[in-house]
């Protein structure tokens, strides 16, 4: 029997049916499997690949830095004697809110205006035209035409905030001074608060007045807090100077805050655009130590976005404390040497291009600076009277000839090259090549003298130190002969004075050192070959003056000077320095190609000097209590300082080296009085400040030691300030 034929077909559609439904839902499932997984996979992926990223981008949004004046670092010279403080001063801020709206914050700048006197002195002419444009916003949009507005907005690929800014500008242009008149004094305070309460960023505290903040604000301010929202009252910090050193650097005060070619730098790393800051040497070179971290608060939100709560997530901490290098007794004694000898010359005729001097005195062995003295005569703007001021960064940032103070270089320059040795006898005459004038020695204009090495320093010989740079080209000397320079002997004289620190920075950890300059020099420039070899050419620092000596006083080794010892945490009890976080030790910058025993016999040469029969300063050091050596100078220069009326004229300047004891070095010292006369006497106060300095640095020691002075670095009390100087931020030049 047969089926019938309409139920087989039903039959089958039914199958066709169920079997599409079926890859259906096998084509659902997966799509949905497929979409689960790629879910999983971009949650494991943004947990474990990117998580740590988003947290960071979180704690951006939600943690910030808030200015809460926390004391900056202190400064200490070595034995522990304060230098630079903070001295607590009251203080108001105000911290804006995301939410918080322009007319709000105008509202609290009024009310503040009325318990606090503000100083209008920083108000702008901007500041005006954008206070008028708040207080009467309808009559200064009315300036700007629709016509002119639809014209600006027409313009192609313009941001609207572009846009704005061009309008505001018109606006700003048509204020008429008649308008800005309408501002009353109550107006000018008032904005005045204003401008310190905008001039930050979202719940960063800013600085509305810390200067001259009398009690009775204070009191007033606080007794009101809660009528004035985001306004506080705290404790700021002005920074104190007990000494005049100028090394010490300067801070920026609130009211300027960041220097505008720095702000990028400083906003990059936190910083609040009223924050103190270092602007010069110390305070600057280490500003990332000084300045201290500042507290951390999480904000809590609400629905909308809103604050409604901080949450303090890190409490700050104050700057770093520095123990400098410096003995500030030794610094204020020498400085009084310095200025007693400056004005002494200063008094004598033929001085009127004279207006500074140097003394700088360094540890060979370890390259501390104990005292770096630089005293310069300028005029008062104020009395139109002369008076002398610390120029002490002029040590290390302004060269000058340095005359036969570097003849040791020279000698051993040429033991290097070998063209003399140890003992080399060689005639002290007239030096005279074609075509030039004769070149002598001060004490031998004429003669001929015979001479060894040690007594070319002892006296001081040109001609020796000519000979040798003769030598070194290549070219013995004989009468009238031309001198045609080879093209490495300058290379091989600058070269070799560098090992010792002359004509190259110093390394000292502070800015703007200068290297000095360099003549120009090529094969027919023989003549200032010679000039080179007694330190008339190239010009030097008195810091590099002073590595040069400590170089050979150490037996070679160029150490790199320094100004600070030891970093430390801050106090915890006031009494005593803070924990030591790192002592800065000896670092050697390179050793002279000399042997040990060219340098040893060199020194007796420089010893010499002091207590040889002829020694040039024999008259100054002869009779010291304690053994020294070092080397005189005097260069002839051409004045190029800052009276420009007076370039050209022929002037000396003077220099002295030396090292003490001689027998095992323990302080280098090198002293630079540029264009002291335009006579030709050759004046002995180079050398009085010498000896004078060495002197006080023995006293001083002797005195030390009897009182149990030190600079260790074990639970070191921390001393009063040696002088009576306070010098607050905002008296700074």
């Amino acid at each position: 029997m047969r089926k019938a034929p309409g139920k087989n077909r039903a039959t089958s559609v039914k199958a066709k049916h169920h079997s599409n439904l079926t890859f259906r839902m096998n084509v659902l499932f997966f799509a949905i499997f497929l979409v689960f997984s790629m879910l999983i996979f971009r949650l494991g992926y943004m947990q474990i690949v990117k998580g740590e990223d988003y947290v960071r981008d979180l704690e951006r949004k939600e943690e910030v830095s808030v200015n809460t004046s926390v004391p900056r670092g202190r400064m200490y010279d070595r034995y522990g004697r304060i230098l630079v403080d903070n001295q607590p001063e009251n203080a108001i801020t105000y911290t804006k809110m995301p939410a918080t709206k322009t007319d709000e914050i105008l509202d609290i700048a009024e009310k503040l205006a009325q318990l606090i006197e503000q100083p209008t002195n920083r108000v702008t002419l901007r500041d005006k035209q954008d206070f008028w444009i708040i207080k009467n916003h309808d009559a200064a949009y009315k300036k700007v035409t629709e016509a002119e507005k639809k014209k600006i907005s027409a313009q192609e690929n313009v941001q609207t905030s572009q846009i704005n800014a061009q309008i505001d500008k018109l606006v700003r242009e048509r204020i008429t001074n008649e308008e800005l008149m309408q501002l009353t004094e109550k107006d000018l305070e008032v904005l005045a608060i204003f401008r310190e309460m905008v001039s930050g960023y979202n719940l960063s505290p800013q600085i509305i007045k810390s200067e001259n903040v009398s009690a009775d604000e204070f009191a007033r301010v606080s007794e009101r807090l809660t009528q004035l929202p985001g306004v506080n009252t705290t404790t700021d910090w002005k920074r104190l100077k007990l000494s005049s050193l100028g090394i010490l650097g300067r801070t920026t005060v609130p009211a300027k805050g960041i220097p505008k070619e720095n702000l990028n730098y400083y906003l990059a790393r936190d910083y609040s655009r009223n924050d103190r800051v270092g602007e010069s040497y110390i305070e600057a070179q280490y500003e990332d130590l000084l300045q201290g971290q500042k507290s951390v608060v999480k904000n809590i939100t609400n629905k909308k976005g809103q604050v409604v709560d901080t949450v303090t997530t890190y409490e700050g901490e104050p700057g770093k404390d520095l123990k400098l290098t410096i003995d500030s007794e030794l610094q204020l004694e020498t400085e009084k040497i310095v200025e007693r000898e400056l004005l002494n010359l200063k008094s004598r005729g033929g001085s009127y291009l004279l207006d500074r001097a140097f003394l700088v005195m360094m540890d060979p062995n370890t390259g501390d600076i104990l005292s770096m003295v630089g005293k310069k005569i300028e005029k008062n703007p104020e009395t139109g009277k002369n008076e002398v001021v610390d120029y002490s960064y002029g040590t290390f940032t302004t060269a000058y000839e340095a005359g036969s103070a570097v003849k040791a270089a020279t000698l051993l320059t040429g033991y290097n090259q070998g063209v003399v040795s140890m003992g080399t006898v060689m005639g002290d005459e007239p030096i005279v090549l074609a075509g030039t004038s004769p070149k002598a020695s001060i004490f031998n204009r004429n003669g001929y003298i015979s001479m060894d090495d040690l007594t070319a320093l002892e006296r001081s010989s040109n001609v020796y130190m000519f000979k040798i740079a003769m030598l070194i080209n290549g070219t013995p000397y004989s009468y009238k002969m031309p001198l045609r320079l080879k093209d490495d002997t300058f290379p091989k004289m600058r070269n070799n004075f560098a090992q010792f620190g002359l004509g190259v920075k110093t390394g000292i950890d502070l800015p703007n050192e200068f290297s000095g300059v360099e003549g120009p020099s090529g094969p027919t420039m023989g003549g200032k070959t010679l000039d080179l070899a007694i330190g008339q050419y190239d010009t030097y620092t008195p810091l590099q003056l002073a590595q040069y000596i400590s170089t050979i006083a150490n037996g070679g080794y160029r150490i790199q000077p320094h100004v600070v010892k030891e970093i430390r945490e801050p106090s915890n009890d006031g009494q005593h320095l803070g924990q030591l976080v790192n002592e800065i030790g000896p670092t050697i910058l390179n050793r002279i190609d000399n042997p040990v025993e060219e340098i040893d016999y060199v020194k007796k040469g420089l010893r010499l000097v002091y207590t040889g029969p002829q020694g040039t300063a024999r008259a100054q050091f002869a009779n010291t209590p304690y053994t020294a050596a070092g080397k005189t100078g005097t260069a002839e220069v051409v004045y190029f300082g800052p009276l420009k009326e007076y370039f050209g004229t022929e002037t000396l300047t003077f220099t002295h080296v030396g090292f003490a004891p001689y027998e095992n070095p323990e302080i280098a010292y090198a002293v630079v009085i540029p264009w002291a006369t335009t006579g030709r006497e050759h004046l002995p106060n180079n050398n009085i400040i010498a000896r004078d300095a060495l002197d006080k640095y023995f006293e001083l020691k002797a005195k030390y030691n009897a009182e149990k002075v030190t600079d260790s670095n074990v639970k070191q009390p921390i001393l009063p300030a040696i002088t009576e100087d306070k010098i607050s931020e905002d008296e700074q030049k």
